[in-house]
Parts: C-alpha cells; structure tokens; sequence
C-alpha cells in the first residue's frame, strides 16, 4: 500500500493562546474555559516517557480528529466529553489573536465538557502483545496482566477474549499495573465493575468495526471522568498513540507486528542505540516522514476520509496547519 503524502507543513509543538492554561502535557496543552475545556493536541511526540525534540506535522491534527471520529461513533455505548471541533462554536473571539496562534485552533482543538477525572488507566487486550507478551513469558505462560491465559500462546496471538488490565495514571514515569482487586480497593466494586464493562464493550465494538477496514486493533487504553455522578469517556480515544493498529492483510501471529501506531518511532528509538536517558535523540527527516504518513494512513484508513479533507474555519481543507 502506498504511504498518504504527510503533511508538508512546520511542526506545531507549542501554543500560546491567551486563554488560562490548565495543563501543558507530553502531547496536548489545555486551556481553561469554565466548566469546559480547550484541549490542543500538538506535534509533539512522547516516547519512553520523554518529549522528543522533533515533532510529527500533522500528528495533533490525526489524534483530535480520529478521537472525534470515536467519540461520535461510540456515543450510544456510552457519553463522552466532546463538544465541538469547529472553532467558530468555541466560548470565546479568536479575531484579535495573534495570526500564528490563530492559524493553530482549526483541526487539532477540541471542546470538551469538563469532568472530574478517574485517574485509571483502562487498558483492554485482544492480542498478545508489549508489556503483555513479557509478563506471559515471565510467569510461565500462566497469565497476564494476572489474568490467567491458556499455554502455548505465541506473540501477537489473538487472546480467546480481550482482557481488561488497568494501570495506575502517573503524573511523572511510568504508569504502574494493577490487579482488578486493587481497582475495587481504588474505586470501589460497582464503578471498577463499569470501568471494565465499558471499555470492554468500547473495544469490541471498535475492533469489529476496524478490521472491516484492514487494521487490528490489538489493545488500547482510555481514560473516563465523571459528570453529574455519570461516567464519561474523556481525553483521546482509539489513536495511534493510545492504541497498537496493526495492518490486517500482514498480520502474523509469533513475531512482531508491522504498526500504523507510535511503536514505529520506538523501535526506531530502541535500535538507535539511545538509552533511554535524557536527553533523547533526534528523529532523521526520514522518520519523521515515515511517521508522519502512518498516523495519516491510520486515519484514512479508519475513517475514510484524506488528511486534506479535513476542514477549518471557513470551510478551507487543512494538511496539517
């Protein structure tokens, strides 16, 4: 298959919009509007828990607009925060702006509802892959993410059923499995019970529909919050960042898979011979296209839909402004 043409435009890695900031993460600055959120998803590109210093153009623009595309097709499993993605609706005049700060809010901006925050992260497995695969060879081919599994199961393998393994949401270094016990002591019974219901029902449904379109969905995480005692889907959704896609037509059960997510540029990271110690590299030009074009095959792949079919204000296609 022949790569989309990334977007040929500068790198978006920073905003300065002069609303109040409410948080500047790895990948998204958000802003404060009330009881809603404005939440930006830059270029920026995390790895092994460090920004790089090379951003992906038009790498914010696939993960707002595909988190867009699931959230509105997951809405009847169950609510999310999403408002809009049209600046013209956002609570506020962007007129006066500064034109480069301006020139960021089409295709990468999102208003949401502002939630209360569970600070859980929600993984669900169908295949056995990552941290996954590794804790099954360490225990003997017993289980993973203490969830036992049957013997004999090869890398990559599609698991007999998706399997729900939390972590913990760190604000710094890396996330922290948990057991489903520990998440009960955490949350208690009935919204653990929900938590896993949920996201399993979220990922069955999203799976089912992306292998109709060529790619696995081999696991992914989400997070929720809640609202008026009701639980929502928030942050991103079913991304090439929050998610392993591999290309159905060559996958192969007992080895790696080839992506259409993030682990490109971690592989390319680990065979570079780079630590993992700050600071980290930075990515050839070569991979920066290649990247580039996998987060917009993903997408298009997904939706349907090109990157330049994608619209800002006014009606005008973007390719990665």
């Amino acid at each position: 298959m022949t790569d989309p043409t990334p977007p040929a435009t500068a790198a978006v890695v920073r905003t300065e919009f002069p609303l109040p900031l409410f948080l500047r993460g790895k990948v998204r600055d958000t802003y404060e509007l009330g009881n809603r959120l404005l939440i930006v998803a830059t270029d920026r590109l995390s790895a092994f828990d460090l920004v790089l210093p090379d951003g992906i153009p038009g790498r914010g623009i696939v993960l707002t607009q595909l988190s867009a595309f699931w959230f509105e097709r997951t809405r009847q499993l169950l609510p999310n925060h999403f408002i809009s993605l049209d600046p013209a609706e956002f609570p506020f005049d962007a007129t006066e702006w500064p034109p480069e700060e301006r020139a960021k809010l089409p295709g990468r901006t999102m208003l949401v509802r502002r939630t209360r925050r569970i600070d859980i992260e929600c993984v669900v497995r169908g295949y056995l892959a990552g941290s996954a695969w590794q804790d099954y060879q360490r225990s003997g081919e017993q289980e993973a993410g203490g969830i036992p599994l049957p013997r004999g199961l090869v890398e990559s393998q599609e698991l007999p059923a998706p399997i729900f393994t939390p972590t913990t949401k760190a604000t710094a270094g890396h996330d922290e499995p948990i057991s489903f016990a520990r998440l009960v002591m955490l949350v208690g019974s009935e919204l653990a019970e929900h938590l896993r219901a949920a996201s399993l029902q979220i990922y069955r449904e999203a799976a089912a529909y992306a292998r109709e379109r060529g790619i696995l969905i081999a696991d992914t995480k989400m997070e929720f919050g809640q609202l008026d005692n009701q639980l929502i889907l928030i942050d991103e959704l079913l991304t090439p960042d929050s998610s392993r896609f591999w290309d159905a037509q060559r996958y192969r059960p007992g080895q790696g898979q080839p992506s259409l997510d993030k682990q490109y540029v971690r592989d390319w990271l680990t065979t570079s011979g780079w630590n993992r110690e700050p600071p980290a590299p930075a990515l050839p030009a070569a991979v920066i296209a290649r990247t580039a074009a996998i987060y917009a095959e993903a997408y298009t792949r997904l939706t349907g839909r090109a990157m330049e079919e994608i619209h800002g204000e006014g009606g005008t296609p973007i390719d990665g402004q």
